[in-house]
């Protein structure tokens, strides 16, 4: 797999490549450089139209297919995506257009087949139930698919994420229409064109289009009945609207803002080690980030000095280097960003700790920092800092934690780190978020759900669940007396 392979795949609808030279140009670029990485064709309201039309089209079809084919495109589809060769290409190439360091992209490639392969597992163990409840009636009842879905997936994990969305909506015997983001969209056109290998034309039609083109072709067509979508809270509550003017159900992942919280006793050492992985993993730009820390008062400067020797001691640097351990951020606008956050903390009153080692003077680097003492209600710690920037706060009493995190906005994520697993796992139930990582900082995985609270989102992604919201019921009550 090359670029150049990537450009002429860039614009798929139901098998068809279109001519890169129209109708405009995306242009790719690699974060670790800032220079123009690749070109891809873009298309307009006329393709997003006729990606519609291909997917109702093959709609039927799909649908009318076994579970247990179904399910067995999927493990093809995951078979292709490990091929060691496939493989490693993909992961270069998410590495190149994220700034993903290469092991983590290499993870998210095995977690896309993952993905594939449980929801295959689940379609295929699917069955009817017969209740016989009422006297001289039976009633019938069984799932069937949703219909043509939109599948809108952002650039942070451009390939484990459509990935997710996909193969529930495949594996539910739903079409999807599919639009991966103009950031970095190689990786989700790679998958498509996987995808493309192993089930019948239509099935996932795949554009690269301007959000605005999908608020005609998409939101407003009845024959797409449902919305799986991540990204940020306020592009979320526009599709939830236009989705509930339509009917549509919808799955949002949305904006997070995880607490990270230390409980008394536990070991410096291991609480470091839990929220480096959970605080810099993709470069910060993850939705489940720990977002801002919450440290034992009696022994805050411990827990503080051990953090922050760990964060002078990354290393930034080309994702593609193994020594690397902290790459570059996506857009070209997340280092002023950060350093504004920071500077903006500052002037009110916050002890900011800026990283201490060197930093390429090229690309779209952001040494880290970290925002001690800003009071919770700093931008510092109400916004979602999307990067390797860290509020950092004491306290005295754990219900103080409890009562300060229910008033935020966002429930996705968040972290316990203690020496007591049982009351370290009773306290996390106590978080209002969606998913709770205790004394780990990888809390997900594919045969679990994860779903937000509060303005996080709505639906669920994962385990069984996550097939659920691309099905829906029908009952048949039989009369056997007639």
């Amino acid at each position: 797999m090359t670029v150049s392979m990537q450009a002429q795949s860039a614009l798929r609808i139901a098998g068809r490549v279109a001519d890169p030279e129209e109708p405009w140009p995306v242009v790719v670029h690699e974060p670790a450089t800032g220079t123009e990485f690749a070109r891809v064709a873009g298309g307009g309201l006329v393709e997003a139209r006729r990606a519609v039309d291909a997917a109702d089209a093959a709609l039927t079809g799909w649908q009318d297919l076994a579970d247990d084919a179904r399910a067995a495109s999927l493990r093809r589809i995951a078979d292709d995506l490990v091929r060691q060769d496939t493989a490693r290409d993909l992961a270069i190439v998410i590495s190149r257009e994220t700034g993903k360091r290469l092991a983590e992209a290499e993870a998210e490639v095995r977690m896309s087949a993952g993905f594939l392969r449980w929801f295959a597992d689940v379609a295929a163990a699917r069955h009817g139930r017969t209740w016989s409840t009422v006297p001289g009636i039976t009633h019938h009842v069984r799932q069937r698919p949703l219909g043509v879905v939109a599948v809108v997936t952002p650039w942070n994990f451009p390939l484990s994420i459509p990935a997710r969305k996909i193969a529930a909506a495949l594996a539910a015997g739903c079409t999807a229409v599919f639009k991966p983001s103009q950031v970095a969209p190689l990786s989700g056109l790679t998958l498509a064109e996987i995808v493309d290998r192993h089930v019948p034309a239509g099935v996932l039609n795949t554009v690269v289009v301007p959000a605005g083109v999908l608020d005609e072709a998409w939101m407003r067509d009845r024959r797409v009945r449902g919305v799986t979508f991540t990204g940020s809270t306020a592009v979320g509550m526009k599709i939830a609207g236009q989705a509930a003017a339509g009917m549509k159900r919808t799955v949002l992942e949305l904006g997070g803002n995880a607490p990270f919280v230390v409980l008394p006793g536990t070991d410096p050492v291991s609480a470091t080690e839990q929220l480096m992985v959970a605080k810099y993993r993709n470069n910060g730009q993850s939705c489940i980030a720990a977002n801002h820390v919450w440290l034992p008062r009696r022994r805050f400067d411990d827990y503080l000095d051990a953090f922050l020797a760990a964060t002078d001691s990354l290393v930034l640097g080309d994702p593609l280097e193994p020594a690397t351990t902290l790459g570059p951020l996506a857009l070209p606008g997340d280092p002023t960003r950060i350093d504004e956050l920071a500077a903006d903390a500052e002037a009110s009153g916050a002890r900011v700790h800026r990283f201490g080692g060197p930093t390429p003077g090229y690309g779209f680097f952001a040494p880290p920092v970290v925002v001690v003492d800003p009071g919770f209600d700093s931008p510092a710690v109400q916004g979602e800092s999307f990067g390797p920037a860290l509020a950092v706060l004491a306290y005295d009493d754990l219900d103080e934690v409890l009562s300060a995190t229910r008033r935020l906005e966002h429930g996705l994520a968040g972290y316990v780190s203690g020496p007591d697993t049982h009351r370290a796992t009773e306290f996390a139930k106590r978080l209002e978020v969606g998913i709770v990582g205790v004394n780990t900082g990888t809390p997900n995985t594919p045969q679990v759900p994860f779903a937000g609270l509060k303005h996080s989102g709505v639906g669920c992604e994962g385990g069984h669940a996550g097939l659920e919201e691309f099905l829906c019921y029908q009952t048949v009550a039989v009369n056997s007396a007639v």
